[in-house]
């Protein structure tokens, strides 16, 4: 007991005081690939991705999917004047209201705009109390280590009134992660069927986006979007756990516009 009472006197509060706060270490994180600009010669960029998220249009212009990015650097190593990394785990597309918002050269303001709306008309019943039920639908284990990191005492997601539950008639929000794999169809349809309105759904890493590198598998159903309907899509392989604060925040009305706390 006195050790901890002596490591706990030399540390002092570790805890992230994130989002009321700044912290840096939220800034330092990685984003998914985005483009630079337009570039003269685009041969080759498309077979660049291993998970097919580049394409290059005839009007010159490249379009990325950040939903199918894995972050594997590789059109960076290959044509950095073009690709780079986009800044921040909880940046511009860390959490996005639509699939399309998450292309790079198709996002649509209005579009956006109504789903955010829509979103938060639903969720306007919901207090300071929100309940999360995370099922793993074919993951890796890479994002349920990111999840777990949430319960320790650097974010300790508890302070921001956060709570993970067994029971899906106890959750406010659906927390997926995985491919989508066929043999999860059903168990994620009937946990979802089992809870409470309002019901908030987060496809949590690429593989839930899209289905990663498994999204053209017999096996898989190419993300999680094809078993629930997904509110909040959260990119990142795995998303980090700034990351996932940050949607579950956004989901349930927590974050306003510009990542300010708003209640």
């Amino acid at each position: 007991m006195s050790l901890w009472v002596l490591r706990g006197l030399r540390d002092g509060v570790v805890t992230t005081r994130w989002p009321r706060r700044p912290d840096e270490y939220a800034d330092s994180w990685r984003g998914p690939a985005t483009v630079r600009g337009e570039a003269a010669d685009l041969e080759g960029v498309e077979a660049l991705c291993p998970t097919g998220a580049i394409t290059a249009g005839p009007d010159g212009r490249v379009r990325l999917d950040q939903g199918a990015c894995i972050l594997c650097g590789r059109c960076m190593a290959e044509r950095p004047d073009v690709f780079a990394w986009s800044a921040g785990a909880t940046g511009p597309g860390a959490a996005a209201f639509t699939r399309q918002q998450l292309i790079v050269g198709e996002e649509t303001d209005e579009a956006v705009a109504a789903a955010r709306a829509r979103l938060a008309a639903r969720t306007s019943a919901l207090r300071r109390s929100v309940h999360v039920r995370h099922v793993d639908a074919g993951s890796d284990g890479s994002e349920e280590w990111e999840i777990q990191a949430l319960l320790g005492p650097v974010y300790d997601i508890s302070r921001l009134g956060v709570f993970f539950t067994a029971s899906p008639r106890h959750a406010d929000v659906l927390l997926v992660t995985g491919v989508g794999a066929r043999g999860m169809t059903r168990p994620l349809r009937t946990t979802y069927e089992a809870m409470p309105d309002p019901r908030i759904v987060i496809a949590a890493g690429t593989d839930a986006v899209s289905g990663g590198l498994l999204s053209g598998s017999e096996a898989a159903t190419a993300g999680v979007g094809a078993t629930v309907p997904v509110d909040i899509w959260l990119v990142g392989s795995p998303p980090s756990p700034f990351g996932l604060i940050n949607a579950l925040l956004v989901a349930v009305g927590k974050l306003a516009d510009g990542g300010k706390w708003s209640r």
